[in-house]
């Protein structure tokens, strides 16, 4: 009888199922052990009182990461940085990583995954108690960390290149829906002094904006509005921008916002700028954390397009921006 060579029967699916691997790399994050150990603490016994740690568990965790080609073991007992292990000293990895932030609510959601599958909603709530949004406010330390994340220090602020033409010209006033603490809207406005900003968000997070906002100087350019972007939104804005929030919710949220963006824009014929959440495949990317998260996902252009009308808004240009980010802009029906 032959083996089987096929791809099919060569995956090891032990191998791709093993969580103790992601569990260690998130403890030693968490612990900051990268940190301890560029700034001279190697040996187990100071790396465990550094960190606040039984010795021996920290030892037999660093032992397994050095199997698999994270840290070195030069001696035993002392511990090194490698080429891996340096990405472990990055604040936004850490931040994404460490289990006592929003790190640890990405890490242990996945605990629903079963339960989204069968259902179709997110079911973070059976884990932490209340839905994603409702947890955040519940915990403002958790919140922090998800700005940061999010913010001028993680992977969520894109340059302020948001349209496909260019044409800034034509653009007065732009609407960040959604935006958070005003990372993304900051930075439009320095790369553009003529332009004022009106930043649209929870009322909880509009407050934690104005340290970013008078940081770079344009706090007095922005008029920051704490409501829900289910609910009108300012009307008469030139640019409509939505960025990572349509991905964050199923098509009869997403329409609803569309919709309240279709309605402000439409008295002064802004147009509506979407950006992340729609890709030009044909099949989109997974988004498994949103699914779990908070039940989003990724839309291809077609699909898009198609909530788009149902939201009273045309879809006017598409492309890549400088950045590598796709981009989709509206104009309201």
């Amino acid at each position: 009888m032959t083996e089987d060579k096929t791809p099919e029967a060569s995956v090891d699916l032990f191998a791709l199922s093993d969580l103790c691997t992601p569990w260690c790399i998130h403890v030693v994050a968490t612990l900051r052990i990268a940190n301890h150990l560029e700034s001279g603490t190697t040996t187990i016994a100071e790396l465990a009182q550094k960190a606040g740690c039984d010795a021996d568990s920290l030892q037999r965790v660093l032992r397994h990461l050095v199997s698999r080609g994270i840290f070195q073991e030069p001696t035993p007992g002392r511990f090194e940085l490698n080429a891996a292990a340096q990405g472990l000293l990055n604040p936004t990895l850490q931040i994404g990583l460490d289990l006592t932030g929003f790190g640890g609510r990405m890490a242990y959601a996945w605990g629903s995954l079963l339960s989204a599958v069968r259902t179709g909603a997110p079911a973070y709530h059976e884990i932490f108690g209340r839905p994603f949004w409702d947890d955040l406010d519940a915990h403002p330390d958790i919140a922090a960390s998800f700005d940061s994340l999010i913010g001028p220090m993680g992977h969520g602020t894109p340059p302020p290149e948001v349209l496909i033409k260019g044409d800034w010209d034509e653009v007065k006033t732009v609407v960040d829906v959604g935006g958070g603490t005003g990372a993304l809207l900051a930075s439009i406005l320095c790369a553009r002094p003529h332009l004022q900003g009106i930043l649209v968000d929870l009322p909880t997070t509009v407050a934690r904006a104005d340290h970013i906002l008078r940081a770079v100087g344009v706090g007095e350019r922005v008029k920051k509005i704490g409501q829900s972007f289910f609910d009108p939104l300012p009307a008469g804005g030139d640019l409509y921008l939505l960025k990572s929030v349509l991905s964050d919710w199923p098509d009869r949220e997403a329409r609803q916002i569309l919709s309240r963006c279709a309605e402000a824009a439409q008295p002064a014929n802004g147009r509506v700028v979407i950006l992340n959440g729609v890709t030009a495949d044909e099949k989109a990317a997974p988004e498994l954390l949103m699914m779990v998260l908070v039940g989003g996902k990724e839309r291809t252009l077609v699909e898009f397009k198609e909530l788009a009308a149902e939201a009273g808004l045309a879809v006017q240009s598409t492309g890549w921006l400088p950045s590598g980010r796709f981009t989709v802009e509206c104009r309201p029906l």
